[in-house]
């Protein structure tokens, strides 16, 4: 009874402390502009199912994704496994659907242990690519320090994980004559001969404690991980768009500015205040919510800056470190937030809050200009990522930002923005584009 109302305490506690850090999530990503989700949604349930569930994505590299896919499938199958550990520890009970469903009960078990053996294979093979075999992606600037501890941390709770099913497993074979018949705890509980009944019994109690506690570590753990990645590729995949890759986001107030320099009908007539009109982003706020949902899905893989073409060629960007960075910021002013500090208020008389917000940083203290302007728009990193973020789109708005609202950009570019503007041309030429005209 005792160990029940500990293990119902620690359980509700685990589960609304990790609730409230989600919750705090869900505001941060909020703190993006509103975005109208449109599109079939037939589709949208496609991606999720081929994308995200199926991991379609992954597998145009086929070890990483094979060794990816022991470990993702032992995560969703242990979760039966996980439930009855719940309903054990709630009411007090031991193999609580052993007793309903007999012989299926021992295949369901042995089916897990067989994919743990495989999780654990993988599990060992990623931490010798990080850490032994060193692959480049994994060791790029942007995951120095806490990237790459979290890694290794997420694996070594892994090894964790399985080694105390297997505790759990064998001992509680070995003490009850091995009726269970588990696929692999058959092999291990001979290990345990010899032992006494007492033993077998603390044995099984820390290997049932050790996995459960581990399960709410990394509940818990998860809102401050890259492995957020695990809940959130989900409604990513589904709000991702649905457009073509080459398709860039319109801007009708420029389209309409150009579209009245040739005489062209402008499509809307709504007056527009000049002085307050900004392009582009230059802030986690100034972002789409789905530019912010996309940066808390990125699992750090490192595929989109693996064939950037302007990585690759040495240059600054990394579309990895423009997703990393944008997730830094809406944390930090989560945080603020959460702080509740009158010096981030814009407006002093008023109570601080998302709207009135103003810590006088942005996301240029963040991405140095030369990363954006080495982006070559080819989507490379688009069609890589194995959960449908977009680094090209918070990269156009930062340099949309920093072109047409700050009047800035590269010195290489002025020229050709100057003959856009007096001859509607990229070249300085010293006749009109349309003099062709006068010889027809």
């Amino acid at each position: 009874m005792i160990s029940s109302i500990i293990f119902t305490l620690i359980a509700v506690g685990s589960f609304v402390f990790a609730g409230r850090e989600f919750l705090k999530i869900r505001r941060n990503i909020l703190l993006g502009k509103e975005l109208a989700i449109e599109g079939d949604t037939r589709q949208r349930w496609g991606n999720v199912f081929l994308i995200a569930l199926g991991q379609q994505k992954m597998f145009k590299r086929w070890i990483p994704a094979v060794l990816h896919l022991f470990i993702y499938v032992a995560f969703v199958i242990t979760q039966v496994e996980l439930i009855e550990i719940l309903v054990d520890g709630i009411f007090g009970t031991h193999r609580f659907f052993y007793a309903p469903l007999g012989g299926f009960y021992s295949f369901i078990i042995s089916f897990i242990e067989v994919l743990s053996v495989l999780a654990l294979v993988a599990t060992i093979a990623f931490l010798v690519r990080r850490n032994i075999m060193r692959l480049s992606r994994f060791h790029k600037p942007e995951m120095k320090g806490w990237p790459s501890k979290d890694a290794n941390l997420i694996l070594v709770l892994e090894i964790f994980l399985i080694f105390f099913i297997f505790l759990m497993n064998s001992s509680d074979m070995h003490l009850h004559d091995n009726k269970y018949g588990f696929a692999v705890s058959q092999f291990l509980s001979p290990i345990w001969e010899g032992t006494g009944e007492s033993t077998l019994h603390l044995l099984e109690r820390v290997g049932w404690w050790g996995h459960i506690l581990v399960v709410f570590a990394f509940l818990n753990y998860l809102p401050f991980s890259k492995h957020l990645h695990i809940i959130f590729a989900f409604p990513n995949t589904y709000f991702a768009s649905l457009k073509s890759r080459g398709e860039m986001e319109n801007m009708p107030e420029i389209m309409n500015e150009v579209k009245s320099m040739f005489g062209i009908p402008v499509e809307s007539t709504d007056a527009v205040n000049a002085e307050n009109l900004e392009f582009g982003a230059n802030d986690v706020p100034s972002l789409s919510w789905k530019n912010v949902l996309d940066a808390y899905s990125c699992t750090e893989c490192g595929r989109c800056t693996a064939v950037c073409p302007a990585n690759l060629t040495g240059k600054k960007l990394s579309p990895r470190k423009i997703v990393m960075d944008i997730r830094d910021r809406a944390d930090e002013i989560g945080k603020k937030l959460d702080s509740g500090n009158a010096d981030f208020a814009k407006d002093k008389n008023q109570p601080l809050s998302a709207s009135n917000f103003d810590d006088g940083r942005s996301l240029f203290d963040y991405i140095a200009a030369e990363e954006i302007h080495a982006c070559t728009t080819c989507n490379a990193c688009v069609e890589a990522c194995p959960v449908l973020i977009n680094p090209l789109e918070p990269i156009l708005k930062l340099r949309r930002y920093e072109i047409l609202s700050l009047s800035q950009g590269p010195q290489e570019w002025l020229p050709m923005f100057n003959s856009l503007e007096n001859s509607g041309a990229v070249w300085s030429m010293s006749q009109d584009r349309d003099a062709w005209k006068a010889d027809l």
